[in-house]
């Protein structure tokens, strides 16, 4: 398994990151047996794990750290904080509050002393960035996590969050989690640039698509069970963007074909080939997944089929605008778009 620098960290990490999102009451709910997987991917040479406090209200990083138990000085341990976790107004966000109590509960169920890498599962428009980077920063200097990022946020907002640091004499992210695909590349055009520029690791989620890549959605989609009931907007094959998806997939299963390795193996191979990207998420529920997904992590794709590939997806282009997983709040309230009536010009 390649390692790369995480971010000007120092630290090596695996060009494949191990996410345990599809462990616990989501997924995967045997505990002994996804802890069996995450060895399986250590066994193989991935060193970097990434989890989060909401995935499954806990249960997967309880499953991560009771895999890596015995284990934990040759992992990269990251998690996230932001999303809501329990009853009560205050248990989520990115207030010095919550993060004072979400590192607390995230260090408990991982059953460790220190996070690797702690990041900022979303935005929060409620908190001054400064606010979030001066508690993330009394955390490094604790000794309780080594570094932190984001996850999902705009570049203007990742620029901001540097120029806070530079001016506070706070730590700085140090990395980025965004979503990236072959059928999502807007990270392209300004968060990737903008990373780069600013010497972050950049860990991309996604990289198959929610299965589109894996050819789950090529035949008949059954809506009425898992991701495709919940976000049917990203999975109906009968909605317009979805149909460009789908048209996609047939060509680029031709591509892959064409250069004798599967659409999987073809994705993935893809989503590390930029160089911007330090690592990639794989996010397996079976060792059979694992298998296969590790049997393509030599891939790598040559100019020509890079070509193929930017003919079929233009770069920095996205076909379904709600893959991107983030919409700002000045864009999805109303109120925010429209001045009070009694302020407006008769005009």
């Amino acid at each position: 398994m390649q390692m790369r620098v995480l971010g000007g960290t120092g630290i090596k990490v695996s060009a494949y990151c191990f996410g345990a999102m599809n462990f616990g009451s989501w997924t995967n709910t045997d505990h002994d047996d996804a802890a069996g997987i995450i060895n399986a991917a250590l066994d193989a040479g991935i060193n970097f794990l990434d989890t989060a406090d909401v995935y499954s209200a806990g249960d997967s990083e309880r499953i991560v750290g009771k895999a890596i138990k015995g284990r934990r000085d040759e992992v990269v341990l990251a998690t996230k904080f932001h999303g809501q976790m329990g009853e009560g107004v205050n248990r989520q966000g990115n207030s010095r509050r919550w993060i004072a109590r979400a590192v607390e509960d995230s260090l408990q169920r991982l059953d460790t002393d220190h996070i690797d890498l702690y990041q900022i599962h979303r935005p929060d428009p409620d908190t001054d960035i400064e606010e979030t980077l001066s508690a993330l920063t009394d955390l490094v200097r604790a000794g309780k996590i080594r570094a932190f990022g984001s996850s999902t946020f705009p570049a203007e907002q990742i620029v901001e969050a540097h120029w806070a640091s530079q001016k506070r004499g706070y730590e700085r992210l140090r990395t980025e989690q965004p979503p990236y695909s072959i059928l999502n590349r807007s990270i392209e055009a300004a968060v990737l640039p903008t990373t780069q520029r600013y010497g972050m690791g950049t860990l991309v989620w996604s990289p198959l698509s929610g299965g589109w890549l894996a050819g789950k959605y090529r035949g008949e989609v059954d809506l009425s069970t898992g991701r495709a009931s919940m976000l049917p907007g990203m999975f109906d094959p009968t909605l317009p963007d979805n149909k460009r998806k789908v048209e996609a997939v047939e060509e680029l299963a031709k591509i892959a074909s064409d250069a004798g390795v599967s659409l999987t193996h073809l994705s993935m191979a893809f989503s590390v080939a930029h160089p911007g990207v330090t690592s990639s998420i794989i996010g397996p529920r079976t060792r059979e997944q694992l298998d296969d997904l590790l049997a393509g992590a030599e891939v790598v794709l040559d100019d020509d089929t890079l070509d193929r590939i930017d003919q079929v997806v233009a770069p920095g282009t996205v076909l379904n605008a709600g893959d991107s997983h983030y919409v700002p709040r000045e864009i999805s309230e109303t109120s925010l778009r429209r001045r009070p009536i009694a302020t407006r010009s008769a005009a």
